[in-house]
């Protein structure tokens, strides 16, 4: 059986709808539908790239290393290098020259003049610290293609890595890993 008659909420709400809608279409009664389909938002703009802080950067690592530094504990004797920081144990140089701990990281220096190498260390030991590694070779020649051929990058080397705390020791490379134109490094954990 079908009923006319609705329910007195049902007949409510719909007045109200009736009411609302009439009061929507009243206050859209003068809006335009948009032309554009597709509304464009303007591209963020690209991030600036701090060209002060970098060449800041440069040049902390550039006077990270001095050519000039002197150091008063040194262990080497003759033509070897060698280097244990103090407060260190004497059995970590032995670990050291005995190849206790596997080479992580390489780099060489041939080709570089001292500026150039100077830098490529400072950034080198930078990159191992910030990766965790330990022990690394630094490749620094015989400096048979020398004036005077002498190991000039050699001697450098000794005083550059004597300035940087992160590292614990270093001795002369064994002869299948350089010799006496490579040094290895053993880097602070």
């Amino acid at each position: 059986m079908k009923q006319d008659k609705q329910s007195p909420i049902s007949a409510e709400h719909h007045e109200d709808s009736d009411e609302s809608l009439q009061l929507f279409r009243q206050a859209v009664q003068d809006a335009r539908p948009l032309t554009k389909k597709h509304v464009s938002h303007p591209k963020p703009k690209p991030k600036p790239i701090p060209l002060q802080f970098i060449r800041d950067e440069q040049q902390a690592l550039r006077d990270s290393l001095s050519d000039g530094y002197i150091p008063g504990h040194e262990l080497e004797s003759g033509e070897e290098l060698l280097y244990l920081r103090e407060g260190q144990s004497p059995l970590v140089m032995s670990k050291l020259r005995r190849g206790h701990w596997v080479i992580q990281a390489s780099i060489d220096l041939h080709g570089l003049v001292s500026d150039e190498a100077r830098l490529y260390v400072a950034d080198f030991l930078n990159q191992c610290k910030k990766r965790g590694l330990r022990c690394v070779r630094i490749v620094h020649g015989k400096g048979l293609g020398s004036k005077n051929r002498e190991p000039v990058l050699k001697h450098k080397l000794r005083n550059w890595l004597i300035q940087r705390d992160e590292v614990l020791a270093y001795a002369q490379a064994k002869p299948h890993d350089g010799g006496s134109g490579a040094v290895i490094v053993l880097i602070r954990a």
